[in-house]
């Protein structure tokens, strides 16, 4: 918590509006910000941009390891705690610095913007209230990345400006932490400033808008199980007549499907962290290494998919050719441009031996990867396919499978996903039971969601839901089940062991936090 404490005392990165992506100026330490700043709503968008920089800035390092490698469906292969299930206090991993690096972003424009706003005549009312929208987005996001990952964590809604506010606090529990999420949520939509979008493609799907806004709220709702709720958010994006609102991209063709991810920013988008090899961050291009390191050959490689999952992707490659024909490879649309490509030859080819997550890793032709000079490739937060299905999740919960409208319209959701990829549909029937209703929602998010850092909070989510006859065991049936299911990289006994305790579900607060801090307390399991 002391190094979020001087991220506000010393501003080092600090974005241009305009770019971005350009840095300010650099203070020393001990130089307060306020002392110099809010002269301006220059001021207030750096700081605003400060903060999706971290959010940026963290996508390879931790975004996609939380997200991704406890679920097992994409793997380290060189190995990681996470997915051995080996967490540790001391492991770098288990810092909650970067998501407070942009609580403390959002928490300075929310407490200055009108400061700014008085010293600067230009600065009109409706440009303050988008950028405080923006800043309860960027404030509710990361703490839902930290309730999702640690449960109980110190909440803040107040800068650190000065020396002379304490950074020693207790953690508040979960239902603190998200009712204050959806507090933010409300208020950015009571201010009634959220944009449809912005003037640029890459600030509609790249900043805050009313979609982004609504998508989260329906995510936080669903991890709540406020089933109801998570329906009318998603609802308030699916339904939109707006001429920019995100439309679902129905077309069931590679190319189609496939700008979803290169170039990125396709109208399926909600919102996404933007690149561009074009553009500057200092003195070198804004580039990433998702494409190496989702890479099948590159030395420099780190994931790959598991075994079952490259098994589940070759079984909807076959089916593609079982009902199109051997000369249909391309019609394998989420086979082969989101898990993987199997070849020139791919109408031939039946049983990949190995996977890579080709979203990242293609280029603009059918078979070509990018080149060094295009490795930027966004990284999706939010897209349409994704609510469809967080609705489809929340219209089986609500009853439990036990309201035969909801299921249908269910299964009508997942269909839509994958008659995208021109997969054979679900069949429903009245008596469907439970159990195979939440599989097919499962199984279609782990596939059509590969690699975008979803796979563990979906799997946790579902293991926390509760049924209040004690009849279904979520932890055992859906939890304990996919994770052993496609997690080969520890032992099934260890990983049910594990899943078994529910405080092992999250991470350990990090040591040093725990140093600096003498209020925090380390979450059971591993004390």
């Amino acid at each position: 918590m002391k190094k979020t404490k001087y991220i506000i005392m010393s501003i080092v990165m600090l974005l241009g509006f305009t770019s971005c992506n350009d840095y300010l100026e650099v203070y020393e330490e001990n130089v307060e910000p306020t002392d110099l700043y809010w002269a301006s709503k220059a001021d207030v968008e750096a700081t605003l941009m400060a903060g999706y920089w971290y959010l940026r800035n963290s996508v390879e390092t931790y975004l996609i390891p939380w997200g991704e490698l406890r679920a097992g469906c994409i793997y380290n292969r060189n190995g990681s705690p996470l997915q051995n299930y080996q967490i540790k206090s001391t492991t770098n991993i288990a810092t909650w610095s970067p998501m407070y690096q942009i609580v403390s972003s959002a928490n300075l424009v929310l407490k200055n913007a009108e400061t700014a706003r008085n010293n600067d005549a230009t600065y009109t009312q409706e440009e303050m209230n988008s950028h405080r929208c923006e800043a309860y987005w960027l404030r509710a996001l990361a703490y839902f990345y930290i309730v999702r990952n640690w449960r109980d964590a110190p909440l803040f809604t107040e800068p650190f400006e000065t020396d002379d506010v304490s950074y020693n606090v207790a953690k508040s529990p979960e239902a603190d932490i998200i009712a204050q999420i959806k507090a933010d949520l409300e208020e950015a939509l009571r201010i009634g400033a959220a944009k449809t979008s912005f003037n640029t493609t890459w600030e509609t799907k790249g900043r805050a808008t009313i979609w982004a806004i609504y998508a989260l709220m329906a995510d936080v709702c669903m991890w709540n199980s406020d089933f109801d709720q998570a329906i009318n958010y998603a609802n308030l994006i699916l339904n939109a007549t707006a001429a920019d609102a995100p439309r679902f991209m129905k077309t069931a063709t590679h190319s189609s499907w496939f700008t979803i991810f290169n170039p990125g920013n396709s109208n399926e988008s909600i919102y996404e962290l933007q690149w561009s090899h074009e553009k500057y961050e200092g003195t070198s291009l804004q580039t990433n290494n998702l494409p190496i390191l989702f890479d099948n050959t590159n030395d420099s490689r780190v994931y790959e998919l598991s075994n079952q999952m490259l098994q589940d992707f070759n079984s909807e490659y076959r089916s593609i050719l079982m009902e199109y024909g051997e000369e249909a490879g391309e019609m394998a649309v989420r086979t082969m441009f989101g898990g993987y490509f199997v070849g020139a030859s791919a109408a031939a080819y039946t049983g990949a031996r190995a996977g890579y997550v080709w979203k990242y890793v293609g280029g603009t032709s059918l078979s070509d990867k990018r080149t060094s000079t295009y490795y930027d490739p966004n990284f999706i937060l939010y897209r349409v396919a994704d609510i469809m299905l967080l609705k489809a999740e929340a219209l089986v919960m609500r009853h439990l499978g036990a309201d035969n409208a909801d299921n249908e319209e269910a299964i009508r959701l997942v269909n839509e996903v994958r008659k995208r990829s021109n997969l054979e549909e679900r069949e429903y029937y009245e008596d469907i039971d439970f159990k195979t209703l939440m599989d097919y929602v499962i199984y279609e998010r782990l596939m059509e969601l590969v690699g975008e850092g979803k796979a563990w909070y979906d799997l946790l989510r579902v293991g926390r839901y509760k049924d209040p006859s004690g009849t279904i065991n979520f932890v055992k049936d859906f939890l304990i089940e996919n994770v052993t299911k496609y997690d080969q990289q520890a032992r099934e006994t260890w990983i049910t062991s594990v899943l078994s305790d529910e405080n092992a579900w999250y991470l350990p607060v990090y040591y040093n936090e725990i140093t600096v801090n003498p209020l925090l307390e380390q979450n059971p399991y591993y004390e």
